[in-house]
């Protein structure tokens, strides 16, 4: 499925050379104003999908995958019509899909090739770093246009971006829902500058890009990653959990009770939505046991949520000498300022006195009751 708009110069190449390895082929015509009508016009066997005006991208992209659905399609694969992927490619696509058909395949680019622009690189690392945080999942490219959905993997699935974002959107919530997502290595071929032709808008789309990522991770943090953890919490994952890194790490007991009071620090923090990231990030820096680091961290599971706003009000009230103001007395800014200070001052000493209990204890129990290592 070739989505386009306003590439007639390189439309005719990509589309002819597709249907030499697909017996069926969709482009989607997203209201273009240059040639591309008269192009798909004089092009056979090709199936054409037309919109009146530019929808964008993921608008596009999803014509495609209602027509491919209805002609009983399983996998769509979608490549740009700008010419910068290798349609010969696609068999490439087609082999791991078959192997892992429920998959959700991504072409990774090879960054740093001839004509290559440089915001490129950029903007990919940059994708990659927030997909990484918003799923858990590394991937070398998470912007290439030239893909392998299975339908199954997607349907039914409510997108809310419309243009560049629509990508970035869809693998995330494909990943969100259990939907692997993988790089499989393709090359890539980027004309003169001259020759070039961009839809990409830098200030408008990687605004848009930045707006919907900081929705994602908020998503991710606030919901995603605890009801993960909630249905990870069983007996054999625990078990499991406690003998990788617990019972048969080759960590010290001090390195592993570190870990627990720093996550207990982070979730207790007044850090609300960035708690988890943050765990993670000082713990990589110090060195710690990430994992252990992120488990502890969860202490700001909703159950949780009550007694610790109330152990960091009662904390600040302590340090300030005040009454508790965990309901102002009246809706005033003074009122609400004073306990917003209580609180803000009350949870980092409330998050350090529990860091400090957590680091103490777990290493006394550990002391007690994990075999000395070897």
């Amino acid at each position: 499925m070739i989505p386009t708009y306003n590439n007639s110069e390189t439309l005719a190449a990509v589309v002819e050379e597709a249907k030499s390895t697909c017996s069926l082929v969709i482009v989607v015509n997203d209201g273009s104003t240059d040639s591309t009508r008269n192009v798909l016009e004089s092009l056979k066997g090709i199936e054409v999908i037309t919109h009146s005006r530019n929808r964008g991208k993921g608008p596009a992209i999803s014509s495609g995958f209602a027509r491919a659905a209805a002609l009983g399609a399983t996998h769509v694969i979608t490549i740009d019509s700008d010419g910068q992927h290798f349609p010969s490619e696609i068999k490439s696509l087609t082999e791991v899909s078959e192997r892992e058909p429920d998959t959700l395949w991504i072409g990774a680019r090879t960054f740093g090739c001839e004509n290559m622009p440089g915001k490129n690189t950029f903007a990919n690392r940059f994708s990659n770093f927030w997909f990484r945080v918003e799923t858990g999942v590394k991937l070398e490219d998470t912007q290439s246009g030239f893909r392998c959905y299975p339908l199954a993997g997607v349907r039914g699935m409510t997108i809310f971006s419309g243009r560049y974002e629509w990508e970035l959107e869809i693998i995330v919530r494909a990943s969100w829902r259990g939907v692997p997502v993988k790089n499989l290595p393709v090359n890539v071929y980027y004309p003169p500058p001259a020759e070039r032709i961009s839809h990409f808008k830098p200030l408008r789309d990687f605004a848009r890009i930045s707006v919907l990522n900081t929705i994602l991770v908020l998503a991710a943090l606030l919901w995603i990653y605890p009801v993960k953890f909630f249905r990870w919490f069983n007996r054999d994952n625990i078990t499991a959990f406690i003998k990788k890194h617990i019972t048969e790490s080759k960590e010290t007991n001090l390195h592993i009770a570190k870990s627990v009071g720093l996550g207990l620090f982070f979730g207790i923090s007044p850090l609300w939505g960035y708690q988890m990231l943050a765990a993670v990030a000082t713990a990589h820096l110090l060195k710690l046991n990430k994992v252990i680091t992120l488990v502890s961290s969860n202490i700001s599971i909703p159950p949780m949520i009550p007694f610790i706003l109330y152990g960091s009000f009662a904390a600040g009230a302590f340090i300030l000498g005040e009454p508790v103001k965990l309901i102002p007395s009246e809706l005033s800014l003074e009122s609400i300022s004073v306990s917003l200070k209580q609180y803000l001052i009350g949870s980092v000493a409330f998050a350090a006195v529990a860091g400090i209990t957590g680091l103490a204890v777990s290493y006394l129990f550990l002391s007690i009751f994990r075999k000395p290592l070897k």
